[in-house]
């Protein structure tokens, strides 16, 4: 029996609450946000929680559902603030007359977005930016906040010609090209010290570039030729890897490549080109024991699988649980069935498996991202010195985790995607100093070193160790170095 009270015979029950009783009307659904709003509310988020924005972006395109225009906008919105803050900033700060610093944060970020329209994005009216945001800060704001972003950004629209990299004025060539392509100065100068004030600023420009789209092609169930006439087939602009055209495959403007029925029949993997090449520089033979130390999200381990044809074994860890399942998802899509997905320190692996007793070990180390930051801009503007130096030591004690796993005649391959000399070379040098038993390998395989040599990556002096640049094949920055234990 219910234990509800019965209404009193002859009155009518209540209406339940949140039903529209008589005379009232119902409650209006709230007004989807527009395309603007929802990158400004992105940005928030990324900025007060340090959530990835590629990942945060993900997450609100994926509750939005917003059509294929509005998601394309968001993206850019995302995606361009972020990378060109220090720019926005600079600029922004001609019109404040209080300073940009005394900001609440959703009205920075509001002025950011909206000047990165006015003054990145020709396609946008500007009178439609600038209307948008003054309609924004009314709902957010109050009349008052209202009328500043109206007034900085019209005069903003006012004196458009003159807001151009020849108007900057710094006093450091670090200080011009921070401001000029929107890096931190410190940053700056450590590339600047590191290579030229020329290349220093190519990196900077290839960084603000879009990342294309690649697949690498697993050659088990098709050549690289056969999937690039399936993609040209179902529409895809597409042409081989310049970086690896026996595996790599490059599409324009692809969209989301893993959903397609390629992807699903595991016919390829979505992968940075300079990330392929990792596991071409290990090497792999079928039959072998290979160790992937920080394996996930499983690019590297599922090629390593493949390389060696689905013999052997590859064992991938990663420290975190919950990356175990998504490595074997990988696998198992591709049809390999040689590798084992395990979660532990990578630190730790010595406790865990014999010294010696692999052929190859893979440590794909934990960096600072520096070459990833096309990707992920907001790495230019969370990561300090301080951090580069942190992570370049728990990379040291990696190393001799890693190190002590390979039996002599064996392979150690050491990764990064980044570009500092502090966590890459050097890292290597130390690494040699203290371990005579160990030597860098040139010996590789002479179809991976042909388009490297021809792109200016390595040349004659070549010593078995690289670093791949973002401009290189436009591609992500990559640190590879292969070593050989000796007999």
């Amino acid at each position: 029996m219910s234990n509800q009270r019965s209404p009193r015979a002859g009155r009518k029950p209540a209406p339940e609450a949140g039903a529209p009783g008589k005379g009232t009307q119902p409650k209006r659904a709230p007004k989807p946000r527009s395309a603007r709003e929802l990158a400004l509310d992105t940005l928030l988020k990324v900025m007060e929680t340090g959530a990835y924005s590629n990942l945060q972006l993900n997450r609100t395109l994926q509750e939005a559902q917003l059509a294929r225009a509005d998601a394309a906008l968001v993206t850019e919105l995302v995606y361009g603030t972020i990378q060109r803050r220090a720019s926005l900033d600079y600029w922004l700060g001609q019109f404040a007359a209080k300073g940009l610093h005394k900001l609440e944060p959703w009205v920075l970020e509001l002025l950011r977005l909206s000047a990165y329209q006015l003054l990145y994005l020709d396609r946008i009216p500007s009178h439609a930016a600038v209307n948008e945001a003054v309609v924004i800060a009314k709902r957010r704001g109050h009349q008052g906040i209202s009328g500043m972003v109206n007034g900085m950004l019209r005069n903003m629209v006012r004196r458009r010609e003159e807001l151009v990299p020849e108007a900057i004025q710094a006093d450091s060539p670090a200080a011009l090209l921070a401001v000029k392509h929107s890096y931190p100065e410190w940053l700056v100068k450590r590339w600047i010290d590191r290579y030229g004030f020329e290349l220093a600023e190519t990196i900077c420009e290839s960084g603000n570039e879009p990342p294309h789209a690649s697949v690498r092609v697993n050659v088990l169930k098709q050549s690289a030729a056969e999937a690039l006439g399936l993609l040209k087939e179902a529409g895809y602009t597409a042409e081989l890897s310049a970086a690896l055209p026996s595996a790599g495959i490059v599409i324009d403007r692809g969209g989301n490549l893993a959903d397609t029925d390629g992807y699903r029949e595991g016919r390829w993997t979505v992968q940075d080109e300079s990330s392929m090449l990792v596991a071409v520089a290990v090497a792999p033979q079928p039959g072998m024991k290979v160790l992937d130390c920080c394996a996930a999200p499983g690019g590297k381990t599922t090629h390593l699988a493949e390389l060696m044809q689905g013999k052997g074994k590859v064992w991938a860890n990663d420290i975190h649980p919950h990356k175990k399942q998504l490595i074997e998802s990988h696998a198992q899509r591709l049809g390999l069935d040689n590798v084992e997905a395990i979660t532990e320190d990578a630190a730790k692996l010595g406790e865990r498996f014999a010294p010696e007793s692999f052929d190859a070990v893979l440590l794909d180390a934990p960096c600072s991202g520096f070459g990833v930051i096309r990707r992920k801009p907001e790495i230019k503007w969370t990561k300090t010195a301080g951090d580069v130096a942190a992570i370049a030591a728990l990379q040291g004690e990696l190393l001799e985790t890693a190190s002590s796993l390979v039996r002599p005649g064996g392979v150690l391959v050491y990764s990064t995607c980044t570009i500092e000399r502090e966590e890459n070379e050097l890292q290597v040098e130390r690494f040699l100093e203290q371990h005579p038993e160990f030597d860098l390998d040139a010996e590789w395989n002479d179809a991976v070193l042909a388009p490297l040599r021809e792109a200016g990556v390595v040349d004659a002096s070549f010593t078995g160790c690289l670093q791949l640049l973002p401009h290189h094949f436009q591609s992500d920055g990559f640190f590879i170095a292969r070593l050989k234990k000796r007999l």
